[in-house]
């Protein structure tokens, strides 16, 4: 059942479901993007997720597609009923179609990034805005070991953090947020706002499912303790938890769409613990996917769950897995298997 929060120590209270849309542009049209915006608002989701390199996989020809359609729907909507985050690209030299490559996360390029998202997205502010990833060293997308040796020069967090405060006091953010984060990078950026009385870090978006649990390996204690919000992605493994592919290797779907895309997921530990929470779930007559999302939106830290959709019929179909509880008995076999298949795709 669809619920409200507070979005860890901001203003704002969210649904426990956010609409993703990193499909829009892309894979899904203006017109059924527009539907999937429409279908969510009336079932109480008015919490909307996008990014400015989204769609995604980022390419030149669809640069700030998924925006744009969304600013074309949001013109015609009460803006304030409408709770609206996005994103900064950080840094991604191969990116250059986005202000030349975004080469740091510095003053210039956050300023030059929300302008261009304000644009597109036909607005005066966006109610939650992140930084999308880190400009620092540390792993992430589908890597799993700190490097030392990979340090690098970044923009410092303290200037990182200004340039945020200074989006909050001119009225163009609400709250600030950040995504694909790890616990020191959290514990500083809290660390430096309470210092120089600079707006706290209120979320963080992480993938977080069945087949990525690293959430709750500290992050989980930091964001309870610091009263900072998970934004959960990916929460059905890019179509693995719903079990097409162990029916169909060849199924529809963003892992052979684009299988670059998918490198976390292309891993050997896959396949076998979604065929053990497949059956677990066919076991008590759910599907697959239902497990999947009772299993993310029953726990306690998950603020809210981004669920996204290609089409408008998928979306209802999450939706409708959604309304499934999760028993305490099904939780107990859920951390067998997870004990047995960890984080197969972190």
């Amino acid at each position: 059942m669809l619920s409200r929060r507070p979005l860890g120590n901001s203003n704002l209270t969210v649904p426990s479901l956010c609409l993703g849309t990193m499909t829009f542009g892309q894979q899904t049209p203006a017109a059924d993007a527009h539907a999937q915006l429409d279908l969510a608002l009336d079932q109480g989701i008015n919490f909307i997720d996008a990014a400015e390199m989204y769609p995604v996989p980022a390419q030149a020809a669809s640069y700030g597609a998924t925006e744009t359609i969304i600013g074309d729907w949001l013109v015609r909507q009460p803006r304030d009923k409408i709770i609206l985050a996005t994103k900064v690209a950080g840094p991604a030299r191969a990116m250059d179609w986005i202000r030349g490559g975004p080469p740091a996360m510095d003053r210039a390029n956050i300023r030059a990034a929300i302008a261009g998202s304000l644009k597109r997205l036909r607005t005066d502010y966006i109610d939650l805005y992140q930084l999308h990833w880190p400009e620092r060293n540390q792993p992430m997308f589908g890597q799993w070991q700190f490097d030392p040796k990979a340090e690098r020069e970044c923009t410092p967090l303290l200037e990182q953090l200004q340039t945020l405060a200074e989006l909050v006091q001119e009225g163009k953010v609400r709250a600030i947020g950040v995504s694909n984060e790890h616990p020191w990078g959290i514990m500083e950026f809290l660390r430096l706002g309470r210092e120089h009385g600079l707006p706290l870090v209120a979320s963080v978006q992480n993938a977080y499912s069945l087949l990525n649990r690293k959430f709750e390996y500290g992050l989980d204690e930091v964001c309870w303790r610091e009263n900072v919000g998970l934004l959960a992605y990916s929460v059905l493994g890019f179509g693995h938890l719903t079990g097409k592919y162990l029916d169909n290797p060849a199924a529809p779907g963003r892992i052979n769409l684009f299988p670059q895309f998918g490198q976390r997921y292309d891993k050997p530990g896959v396949p076998p613990a979604v065929r053990a929470y497949a059956e677990l779930a066919r076991a008590h007559g759910l599907t697959p996917t239902q497990l999947a999302l009772a299993f993310v939106t029953s726990r306690p830290f998950v603020t809210s769950a981004i669920i996204g959709a290609s089409s408008l019929a998928q979306l209802r179909e999450n939706l409708e897995a959604c309304a499934q509880p999760l028993s305490p008995e099904l939780a107990v076999e859920i951390d067998r298997i997870h004990l047995l298949h960890s984080n197969p795709a972190p």
